[in-house]
């Protein structure tokens, strides 16, 4: 059985105890960027239940364009007011450089990224980095972010200020 299979087996059992529909724009108000690690359950480290929250993951929970572009539909057309970043301890792109993946890329597939890794080596100035995109950037409804480093080992969450 792949691992697709698996899903939607999964899927079936999950839709027999599925709650309900809940209204598109969350309930707590709240926008949730996180890296995409495996490790980081966030709704139940966050206390979160379906249709709590929005939450936008990618390779080390960075500040992208496009995270800008789904933070401000969530803001402007969702009502969302309050952002949370979530890093965490041993990510994977504490682990290369930007010029060491784009080579990666290109010895296996023969084309280059257009794109940077945004690797970084320190996640608290990397949180802070992208905590001050989020407070600077001009077309968001709320500049009100807080950021925060998951330990992988502890579950515990540490505010980075």
């Amino acid at each position: 059985m792949s691992e697709t299979d698996r899903m939607l087996t999964a899927n079936a059992e999950w839709a027999e105890r599925f709650p309900g529909s809940r209204p598109v724009a969350p309930a707590r108000h709240v926008a949730v960027v996180a890296c995409m690690d495996s490790r980081m359950p966030l709704f139940p480290l966050l206390g979160l239940e379906v249709g709590d929250a929005h939450v936008i993951r990618n390779a080390g929970g960075v500040i992208t364009e496009d995270t800008l572009r789904s933070l401000t539909i969530s803001q402007h057309l969702l009502g969302t007011r309050e952002t949370v970043l979530v890093h965490h301890t041993d990510c994977g792109l504490q682990k290369t450089d930007d010029r060491g993946l784009a080579d990666l890329v290109q010895e296996a597939t023969g084309h280059r990224p257009p794109w940077t890794g945004r690797t970084f080596t320190d996640v608290d100035t990397d949180v802070r980095e992208s905590l001050a995109v989020v407070r600077t950037t001009p077309y968001l409804a709320s500049h009100e972010v807080r950021g925060f480093v998951y330990d992988v080992d502890t579950g515990l969450l540490r505010e980075v200020v």
